[in-house]
């Protein structure tokens, strides 16, 4: 495999992964119902805000996230099992998840005094990246195995395709979230829902792929007699 098609291949892998979690098509409403009193300069600024805070939560647990879970003695197979049930779990669940958004809209409308200080908490975390979008980073990283012994450049490209997934996943966040009231007025609420329902059934597909990988190598430890 070239070091450009395994770095567009990972890239896919997580772009594909985080999209339907983080959701930025369906985040756009609540987003906007936070902000509705906020005038354009602010909600675009705090739409760039957003998208950098959760980039940034993400790169954090996709680099350091897998390690923090082996420093507690927990093995890559076994993470990568325990990963791919998560992920599996939240596919399976935004496929079957109702109106959902209408409940997680709840909350203060902010004006452009208080704007900013609503940035990280609630906008970033939770609202937009939350622990199912952590936890499928770090699934994702432990279903990677490292190749920088055999092959440097290989685990760079790898590298690249991933933070390249994460931006272009923060990029959506920025754009959708900038252009909020555009989004509810042109792809409603079915279609939407649609583009969720996609994602979610390629994010099922991903994580059940985590687990074989996992699986596969608990069953290689096994003694043969």
């Amino acid at each position: 495999m070239s070091y450009f098609s395994n770095a567009l291949n990972i890239f896919i892998a997580v772009f594909a992964a985080l999209f339907p979690i983080v959701n930025p098509l369906g985040g756009a409403p609540i987003f906007l119902n936070f902000v509705r009193g906020c005038s354009k300069q602010t909600r675009d600024a705090l739409a760039r805000s957003v998208a950098i805070y959760g980039f940034l939560l993400l790169l954090g647990s996709l680099a350091i996230g897998a390690q923090v879970l082996l420093f507690f003695g927990i093995t890559l197979p076994v993470l990568r099992v325990a990963g791919g049930v998560v992920v599996t779990s939240v596919g399976w669940n935004l496929l079957h998840q109702g109106d959902e958004p209408a409940k997680r809209a709840d909350g203060t409308p902010l004006d452009d005094a208080h704007a900013q200080d609503q940035a990280f908490y609630p906008l970033t975390l939770p609202l937009t990246v939350g622990p199912g979008s952590i936890a499928t980073t770090i699934a994702l990283a432990a279903s990677h195995k490292s190749t920088f012994q055999t092959d440097l450049v290989m685990s760079l490209s790898s590298l690249v395709g991933a933070v390249a997934g994460l931006l272009a996943v923060a990029l959506t966040v920025y754009f959708a979230f900038r252009e909020a009231p555009t989004i509810e007025r042109v792809l409603g609420k079915n279609g939407t829902n649609v583009l969720v329902r996609l994602f979610a059934f390629i994010l099922f597909a991903i994580g059940v792929q985590i687990v074989w990988l996992g699986m596969r190598d608990l069953l290689g430890e096994i003694p043969r007699r």
